[in-house]
């Protein structure tokens, strides 16, 4: 399948984009962005240099994502989800002069595969989204979310657990079935992972 940028978007010629994808009005995307197969992005989009996209990721209507954010495969982020990168953010430096791009650090943020961020939530920079974590609608999440944890609030805390397939389940114990025949099993380390 061939990959479809609308006439109103700008992509930069620095930019890697996928076989399949789609790229719909308004969007941006900036130089060394690496994104992969058969995404979809929605309405107004905003991707910053050297942001990294894998395969099969769908981004919805007035998402940012900025320099430093690394999205793997199959991931699902909600309309106007925002990412940060500046842990101390400032237009001037001390001496009121404007800040240039070398006068901060970047703080970089990896979303890991099958994970789900609903609409409006923030994402502060530094911490890592765990595989099929599911981050609830206007969540502001500013620290780490295990692999299959389910997170909501500002600040964002732990309601427990969700299984690949979006179901929420009780992980009683180390091991727990959901209705989709999956299980999620605790390991000796405390980790959760999925099973089948």
């Amino acid at each position: 399948m061939a990959t479809r940028i609308h006439s109103s978007s700008l992509v930069s010629d620095k930019a890697e984009i996928g076989d399949g994808t789609q790229i719909w009005l308004f969007c941006q995307v900036r130089e060394n962005v690496k994104m992969g197969k058969n995404c979809i992005l929605g309405k107004g989009v905003y991707v910053d240099s050297d942001v990294v996209i894998g395969d099969n990721v769908k981004i919805q209507n007035n998402v940012s994502l900025f320099h430093g954010v690394t999205v793997d495969d199959g991931v699902f982020i909600g309309p106007h989800v925002c990412f940060t990168n500046d842990l101390r953010p400032r237009a001037v430096n001390p001496d009121m002069s404007l800040k240039a791009a070398t006068d901060w650090i970047v703080s970089k943020t990896h979303v890991k595969a099958g994970a789900a961020l609903g609409a409006n939530s923030t994402i502060r920079c530094g911490i890592t989204i765990g595989k099929w974590a599911m981050i609830a609608a206007g969540a502001v999440v500013t620290k780490d979310v295990p692999d299959h944890g389910l997170f909501a609030g500002a600040p964002a805390k732990q309601l427990g657990w969700v299984c690949a397939c979006g179901e929420r389940v009780k992980l009683e114990g180390n091991r727990t079935a959901c209705t989709c025949g999956r299980a999620l099993v605790r390991g000796a380390d405390g980790k959760v992972s999925q099973e089948g």
